[in-house]
């Protein structure tokens, strides 16, 4: 019962974070230049992808993490050959979540 309430409110508030209703919400007021409600989603877009990139590289990270630990686990010889591939797939994931960064900052300035 607790678990079908909580996954029944988890989708609504999911829905109601993902509707551009919120965004435009707001009354008009300054508005950067005469942009309307395009800043509005605009902001939404940019704090959503941030937050996406950010689980989706952390997921990633962990993941990695956790298999070259387990491979490690089962055999400790094979540390020196994974450490070096497990930091550049971490820089390699790393790089994904600056780059979602560096989007932001150029849809900052559209705003």
């Amino acid at each position: 019962m607790f678990r079908k309430t909580w996954m029944s409110l988890t989708v609504a508030v999911g829905l109601l974070l993902a509707s551009p209703l919120a965004a435009m919400a707001q009354e008009r007021g300054f508005d950067g230049g005469g942009m309307g409600s395009r800043a509005g989603l605009i902001g939404l877009g940019i704090g959503l992808g941030l937050g996406i990139a950010a689980f989706g590289c952390g997921m990633g990270q962990g993941k990695l993490a956790a298999s070259a630990m387990e491979s490690i686990g089962r055999n400790p010889n094979s540390t020196n050959q994974l450490f070096v591939p497990m930091i550049i797939g971490l820089a390699f994931v790393e790089s994904l979540t600056l780059y979602s960064l560096v989007m932001s900052f150029f849809l900052l300035g559209k705003m």
